[in-house]
Formats: structure tokens, C-alpha cells, sequence
């Protein structure tokens, strides 16, 4: 599977480890950034091209970091199409793809510990979406605003 990265300055060392995680797993990963432990980078500058591949169906899904994670959620969930959910633990990542389809995670560096983000990680690949009730509020979602 084709999995989007991206990350600032805060998130670099995970992305990194993720992606050889990925990679082991027999992943592709797509890195679109940050690309060396650079001080303050700008996390929309990262997180929009990866949310935008998500978004075109150029990966399947995607994987995006800062210290909060907060931010980069916000930023990934402004394209059509991108259901980016903030995990923090192995059963917010459950269920963010269980009942809500979640083609993308944000986790937070200076929140999670490296061990719990690869365990998220993993649960959120590995959990199926359930269907059922849960597609009548997934079209919801998908509604434009006006």
C-alpha cells in the first residue's frame, strides 16, 4: 500500500522511524517531508501535499505528525475526501478506522511515545471499516459545506 508522510520539524524523527516500519511491512511510503531535522518548518507545507495525494487517490492513505498532532489533522482534513483522525492510543486508532474510515492518522511526537505510535500505526493498517450504520454518517461528512 502507498502510504502519503508528512511532518515538521517535531515529527521528523518518528517519520522517519515510521517509514522504515512501513517499509518492513512491506509498504510503500511516500515522503513528502520535512526532509532533515530542520528548526520551525511550517507543517501545512508537508502535511497538504501528503493529504493531497491521499485526496487524488495518489495514496491510498497517509500518516502525519507534528508535536500535537492537532494542526496537521486540521490541515489534512480541509481536502475532499480525507478523513484524518488524531490517535493518541491503539484504540483511537481502532476505531477511527472501524467507524470512521480513516484514510489518515496524525500523531503527535511530544505527546506519544515512539513505541505507542508504531503500535498505533499497526492497529490503524490492520483494522478493517465496518460499514453498516456507519456509511450513512461517512456520506454526511462528504457533503459540502456552504
Amino acid at each position: 500500500m502507498k502510504i502519503a508522510l508528512g511532518t515538521d520539524h517535531a515529527g521528523y524523527a518518528y517519520k522517519e522511524r515510521i517509514k522504515e516500519h512501513l517499509r518492513a511491512l512491506g509498504h510503500e511510503p511516500v515522503d513528502f517531508g520535512t526532509f532533515a531535522l530542520l528548526p520551525k518548518v511550517d507543517y501545512p507545507d508537508f502535511v497538504r501535499p501528503a493529504a493531497r495525494a491521499v485526496a487524488r487517490g495518489e495514496c491510498e492513505r497517509g500518516i502525519v505528525l507534528g508535536g500535537s498532532g492537532n494542526g496537521e489533522a486540521m490541515a489534512a482534513n480541509r481536502f475532499p475526501g480525507v478523513r484524518c483522525a488524531l490517535c493518541y492510543d491503539v484504540r483511537t486508532a481502532e476505531l477511527a478506522r472501524r467507524h470512521n474510515d480513516a484514510n489518515m492518522i496524525s500523531l503527535g511526537a511530544r505527546v506519544t511515545d515512539l513505541d505507542t505510535a508504531l503500535a498505533i500505526v499497526d492497529t490503524w493498517l490492520a483494522t478493517p471499516f465496518e460499514g453498516g450504520r456507519h456509511e450513512p454518517r461517512l456520506r454526511k461528512i462528504d457533503e459540502p459545506v456552504v
